[in-house]
């Protein structure tokens, strides 16, 4: 007889553990430079649903991964994000003051630390994967892989394409690739990160990049969906500010109606992706759930 798998436990263990991995693997506030370092930890250790960090260990359980090695990818992914956060935040981008329920890292420290703060996570976040306690060629396609989704073809990539933007019409096709490059990439990354830490086969890759790519674009559309109809106080940053900047989402090009019912198919695709990995992939498929189900 088997053990029903028990996701609230699993999420709560492994919550617990990106959180002790990034204060062991970013340097203490004590650290010189001070003021950076702990602008530093107050972006990556502010709250936040960890789901990035959180894919890499679900799909790490795919395989034979080892724990500090998915410990090094959940936070290099994390410091990744973070980064992608403190700069979405400042005055020349977004000019947001609240994140996370906090005040933004340009408001509770400044923008010139803001700006640094971003440059020094992103750095951290290569230096992690390069030092991680595996062999080098999976160290190697790791670094391949979150360079790849952090730049110019990826999150920044997207980034580029939101602000430009701004005041103009995208049809679907152009909405679906910025959302893709913009928040698909790093979630589609943190996945492929724990599958090379499990060492994975490349159909295995490609089963998991269909769940991954599905997934990314349901978490943005959900996110698009909350912009529009949750408070600031639940979301725990500005609500319905991508509508005052007259920025294109899923909600303002198709209705709330057909975004509701896109991030369900989604789900359901990127669910059915992961068959062939049984009950391995539990945590996938219920990580898939939270997504599409969270109210925040």
């Amino acid at each position: 007889m088997t053990t029903a798998f028990q996701f609230q436990e699993w999420l709560s263990h492994h919550s617990e553990q990106a959180e002790s991995a990034l204060d062991s693997l970013l340097d203490s506030a004590g650290t010189t430079p001070n003021r950076l370092h702990e602008a530093m930890r107050y972006a990556a250790q502010g709250g936040g649903k960890r789901i990035r960090p959180l894919l890499v260990y679900a799909a790490g359980s795919l395989g034979d991964a080892k724990t500090e090695v998915l410990d090094a990818a959940a936070v290099a992914i994390e410091c990744i994000h973070a980064y992608s956060l403190v700069h979405d935040d400042l005055p020349c981008m977004d000019d947001d003051d609240l994140r996370r329920g906090r005040p933004t890292v340009h408001k509770a420290f400044d923008e010139a630390t803001a700006l640094l703060v971003g440059d020094a996570l992103q750095t951290r976040a290569f230096e992690v994967l390069a030092n991680a306690p595996c062999d080098a060629d999976a160290r190697l396609k790791m670094i391949a892989a979150l360079a790849a989704a952090s730049g110019s073809r990826g999150m920044a990539g997207g980034q580029a394409i939101d602000l430009e933007s701004v005041g103009k019409k995208l049809d679907l096709a152009g909405l679906k690739q910025m959302h893709a490059m913009k928040t698909g990439a790093l979630l589609s990354c943190a996945v492929e990160l724990g599958g090379i830490a499990a060492h994975l086969n490349t159909a295995q890759l490609a089963q998991l990049q269909k769940y991954s790519t599905a997934l990314g674009l349901a978490f943005q559309i959900v996110d698009d969906v909350l912009d529009a109809t949750a408070d600031s106080q639940t979301l725990g940053k500005t609500a319905g500010k991508d509508a005052a900047a007259n920025k294109p989402t899923y909600v303002t090009l198709m209705g709330l109606d057909y975004a509701q019912k896109e991030a369900k198919e989604l789900q359901e695709t990127a669910i059915a992706s992961l068959d062939d990995f049984g009950s391995r992939a539990d945590a996938l498929k219920d990580l898939a759930l939270l997504v599409v189900n969270r109210a925040k």
